[in-house]
């Protein structure tokens, strides 16, 4: 996680602040946190601290809601870009094939050895 994402991801804002932030009351901001679509951290106290990214979530409920969208539809907007995130993360992990093995380990080969290069100075890459 980069600085700035660490920064915003942390919980330091008490929920009188946040309210002053959202407009929200502290019956919505709960509501919400009931319904599932923010999860503030508690600290020793168990008090509700909330970071930046949650109220930039807050936020968008609000618009949300403003246009006319439910709390059931907010839910499941979330729903699929969290389900949408984790394809493109599965996509991108994939465990590497027989086939990439063999590439990378012939590539690397030729690089250490100096087997590819012809006497023109062109790399000739021969299947191992």
């Amino acid at each position: 996680m980069k600085g700035k994402e660490l920064r915003r991801s942390l919980a330091v804002l008490p929920i009188g602040t946040v309210m002053k932030l959202t407009s929200l009351t502290a019956r919505q901001i709960r509501y919400y946190e009931a319904q599932g679509l923010v999860l503030p951290q508690r600290n020793d106290g168990n008090r509700r601290m909330y970071s930046l990214n949650d109220i930039d979530r807050l936020l968008e409920i609000k618009d949300y809601l403003d246009d006319g969208v439910n709390v059931a539809g907010i839910k499941a907007i979330y729903e699929q870009r969290e389900q949408a995130e984790a394809a493109r993360k599965r996509a991108t992990q994939r465990p590497l094939t027989d086939a990439d093995v063999r590439q990378i380990l012939q590539d690397e080969f030729i690089r250490q050895g100096g087997l590819g290069h012809t006497q023109d100075g062109m790399e000739q890459h021969r299947p191992l």
